[in-house]
Order: C-alpha cells, then structure tokens, then sequence
C-alpha cells in the first residue's frame, strides 16, 4: 500500500458519511427493540452486552492502574473479568461501576460520533477495542464471541456499502443504547427475589458502604439518561 492509499484511507476513516433518511432511523431503533424485548432473541443478543460488560470493567481496570489477567464469557451471557491490584480504593471502585455502564455510555459515545457523521470511524474503533479485547479472553468460547462480532464490525466497514455501513451502525448503537437498560432491570428483579448476592452493586457496597440499592439507582440513572440522550442524537432532535 502506497502513500496515496494509505491517504485515501485515512481520509476515509476520518471523514463524514451522510446519515440515513430519518425513518430508516426508527427502522434501525425498531430493529434494536426487537433484539432487546424478545426473551428467545434476547437471550442471543444479550452476548454483544456482555461483551460490553465485561470489556468496560477491563477497559477501566487498566486506565485506573490495575494488572488486568483475563476476561471470561459464558455461553448462558454471563462473565468474568479478574484484575489484580489494590482491593479497595477509587480504581477497584471505578472497575466494578464500569460494567453495568459501559454498555450504554459506549452507545451514548457512538451517538454522538454518528451525530457527526463519524460512521466509517466508529466501525473501525469497534472493530479496534474488540481486537484488544480478543488478546485478553481466557476461555474459547469468549474468543469464538469476540471473533465473531469483531468479524462483524470488520466486514462491514471493510466491504459494505456506505449505505449499509450507516444503517449497521445505527442499529448496532441503538442495540446498545436499549441492551443496556434491560440487564439492570434483570439485576434488580434478581435481587429482590434473593439471588445475585456478589453482584456488582452488591459488590460496590461493601467497597463504599454505600447501599446497594444507591447502585442500582446510579445504573439505572446511566442507562435511561444515555438512552434519551444517544435517541435524541440518533433521530437529530
């Protein structure tokens, strides 16, 4: 690859691409729904949120200074990140608020760059964090899950049209957005009920001495705020 292609390139990632008319918008976000709503499409779906999960608390385990030593994804949606460092304090505090979060700040982050028209970018920074990820699961299954979405991601801002591009990324966006309301409903259902006892609000508890319930609260709070915030991006209003 010459100079010039590798301008084209680069000119390609950073530049704008138009965005899709505003009802196929809503058919995107409609799309979304339906992979969120469903319990049978939800329990595939679910998988891309895990990923999520369990990459926000890897992400923000090593910006705050801790020895990240693998992630785990489980074929019934649910993981495991193990970092090493400090077992109290604000980066063992930041790492377990970042997974019930980071499914929605990540879509909140992907509106706003197709707000901008960043479409080819924000394919190619996903495709880029999966690859990451990919170095750190510690059990197939998980690698089978990153590969897959990671080839997902690739092939579309690699070969798709730009019109299949766009139409991709917001529906991918909108999944995030919407996916990452439902599994803090999920947590809260199964803590009245008795089960979750070493979940991450729980978790954030002990840690704070902050009740639980305040977690739960704060998760809430992130996910349906990043949802009318990223929506709004998302349908220009």
């Amino acid at each position: 690859m010459d100079r010039t292609d590798l301008g084209n390139l680069w000119d390609r990632v950073l530049g704008t691409q138009p965005a899709p008319e505003q009802w196929l918008v809503v058919v995107t976000g409609t799309l979304a729904l339906i992979a969120v709503v469903p319990n049978p499409l939800w329990r595939l779906s679910r998988n891309t949120i895990t990923i999520a999960h369990e990459g926000g608390h890897g992400l923000v385990a090593l910006l705050s200074g801790r020895q990240l030593s693998g992630i785990r994804l489980h074929s019934d949606t649910s993981g495991l990140t193990v970092s090493r460092g400090k077992p109290t304090g604000i980066g063992m505090i930041l790492t377990a608020a970042a997974g019930y979060t980071a499914p929605s700040l990540l879509g909140l982050g992907g509106a706003w760059l197709l707000a901008a028209g960043r479409i080819t970018l924000l394919l190619w920074l996903a495709t880029a964090l999966l690859a990451v990820m990919l170095v750190m699961i510690r059990n197939l299954y998980g690698a089978l899950s990153v590969i897959f979405t990671g080839s997902a991601f690739l092939l579309v801002s690699w070969l798709a049209s730009p019109a299949v591009q766009s139409l991709f990324a917001y529906t991918v966006v909108w999944f995030l957005l919407l996916g990452g309301v439902r599994p803090v409903f999920e947590l809260q259902s199964k803590r009245r009920h008795g089960g979750a006892p070493d979940s991450d609000a729980d978790q954030l508890s002990r840690l704070t001495d902050v009740p639980a319930v305040l977690w739960l609260f704060l998760f809430h709070a992130v996910s349906l705020c990043s949802l009318i915030g990223g929506g709004r991006w998302l349908l220009g209003v």
